[in-house]
């Protein structure tokens, strides 16, 4: 009875605030958090579903993306994203791509954002009539790839913060780059010559060229990286944390893997001579950059669940198809929902310590613990907010702090200090993880407002009771009291902007 009365008050103090006072300094609150083991809906991360569409020669073929199913795939799956193929049949014979077609490729984006969801973006030429395919495979000469990614550039960048990631696509069938009419030799697609190579790298470098520089491409397997930007494989050619985000192609490079566990080398994915210097080189370089992909087939034991997990932990692994292949995952049974936990990153906030009350515009400490339980961290910016909430006026103030480098399985800390607000008042505190893309940030907003908020887009902690699902931001369960008539000095801290 002893040991369990000692861990009940252990447990209370763990989850009760802790008031210290240091002399001459404002008091601070420390709080810890209870975890939850659900799944939640965070964009950019997790089970994925699969959607296509054509347009043939004569313009049939497209499909437009239904905002209701895509809203059904978040609120009844906690699944956030889509890979959105559009297939350019009509267009592998010409240059010009018909504006009717860009029209509905648009229409798609804003149908991705009304259902608060993002994309994984893909363009290719054809799709196999058969099995084994055939010669002619259907595909586009180089020069006019170029020009149609030229005339896609302003819809790639009107849509940017509903792109996860954009494949690379247009290069053979299915858009993965091996059964190709004019990259390698369409007689055995194996044979890829130097010039052959070169063309390839200017689709690589025309998509880079196309996004913002905050957005990466992935490309099919590890060797395309390695050849195109003149690395080499293994653990000493990836990324390293000096390069991470720099811009760069090689920061902005990824991998998708679409045979995932079928085989040894996942049929052709990886090239090198041993296989682990391919796969020692995409858990070196998905630290950084995107990796997901889909499984293709049941290859027992290596596609059962604990190779699988192990494979997607070391390669850091943010997203899978959910719809393919349906056997392996089925062998996976109740444990797919730890990957449905697990894909990309998971962020559960440990302990807070923060400022419990000052001056007006006076100095607020910040120190905040989050684990990142995922097997991956994000791949895209993220901005991280301090929020005081009041009953009037609330306030936002950014935290400079990056969680793409809350690397997976760690712990990070993060101390930091900012100004309080300068109107006197008791303020809720909360932690908005955002997108910075201004249209897909939360609002905290008047009550009785009749505009509707947006978290759809903000990361939600893997904690328990502290979700505000309305506004999107994570409620710490702190207070700060601003009291006083005169104005304290914070220096060139960060210092917080009215919100309403």
């Amino acid at each position: 009875m002893r040991r369990l009365v000692t861990g009940l008050a252990l447990l209370s103090l763990l989850f009760a605030p802790q008031v210290a006072s240091a002399h001459g300094a404002d008091p601070v609150t420390t709080r810890g958090y209870a975890p939850t083991d659900a799944v939640i809906a965070n964009q950019e991360r997790g089970f994925y579903h699969h959607t296509e569409t054509h347009y043939r020669a004569d313009g049939t073929g497209y499909v437009p993306l239904d905002a209701a199913t895509l809203r059904g795939f978040r609120t009844q799956e906690n699944v956030t994203q889509i890979l959105r193929v559009f297939y350019l049949e009509k267009f592998a014979g010409q240059d010009r791509l018909d504006p009717a077609y860009l029209d509905l490729v648009r229409a798609d984006f804003r149908t991705i954002r009304a259902a608060g969801m993002k994309a994984i973006v893909r363009f290719a030429y054809a799709q196999p009539a058969g099995w084994p395919p055939t010669i002619p495979y259907g595909d586009a000469p180089p020069a006019r790839v170029l020009k149609h990614i030229a005339q896609l550039t302003p819809i790639l960048r009107e849509n940017a913060d509903v792109i996860a990631v954009v494949q690379a696509g247009f290069v053979g069938l299915w858009g993965e780059g091996y059964y190709t009419d004019y990259f390698a030799d369409p007689a055995d697609p194996s044979q890829v010559s130097d010039q052959n190579w070169a063309d390839r790298r200017a689709v690589v470098m025309a998509l880079l060229k196309a996004l913002p520089k905050d957005r990466m491409i992935q490309v099919r397997t590890p060797y395309m990286k390695q050849r195109m930007l003149g690395v080499p494989t293994g653990a000493a050619g990836a990324l390293t944390a000096d390069q991470a985000y720099d811009g760069s192609p090689l920061a902005r490079v990824g991998h998708h893997n679409d045979c995932f566990l079928a085989s040894p080398d996942d049929f052709g994915t990886y090239v090198s001579d041993p296989i682990e210097l391919d796969k020692e080189f995409v858990a070196q370089d998905t630290k950084y950059v995107p990796e997901g992909g889909e499984t293709c087939g049941v290859n027992s034991p290596r596609s059962d669940w604990d190779s699988a997990s192990e494979e997607m932990a070391r390669l850091h692994f943010s997203f899978l198809n959910t719809d393919y292949h349906p056997d392996v995952l089925a062998s996976w049974g109740d444990d797919i929902t730890i990957a449905k936990q697990r894909l990309g990153y998971r962020f559960a906030l440990e302990q807070s310590t923060i400022t419990n009350a000052t001056r007006p515009g006076g100095t607020v400490k910040v120190g905040l613990t989050i684990r990142n339980e995922g097997w991956a961290a994000p791949y895209n910016p993220r901005q991280v907010q301090l929020i005081f909430q009041g009953d009037k006026h609330s306030y936002r103030v950014s935290l400079p702090t990056d969680p793409r480098l809350w690397a997976a399985g760690s712990t990070t800390t993060v101390d930091r200090q900012v100004c309080a607000p300068a109107a006197p008042g008791r303020y809720r505190l909360l932690l908005n993880i955002a997108d910075p893309a201004p249209r897909l940030q939360s609002q905290d907003r008047l009550p009785g407002s009749t505009e509707t908020y947006n978290s759809a887009y903000a990361i939600q902690l893997a904690n328990a009771g502290t979700w505000q699902s309305t506004t999107g931001y994570n409620n710490l369960d702190q207070t700060l009291t601003v009291t006083g008539s005169n104005n304290a000095s914070c220096g060139n801290l960060p210092k917080p902007e009215l919100i309403r």
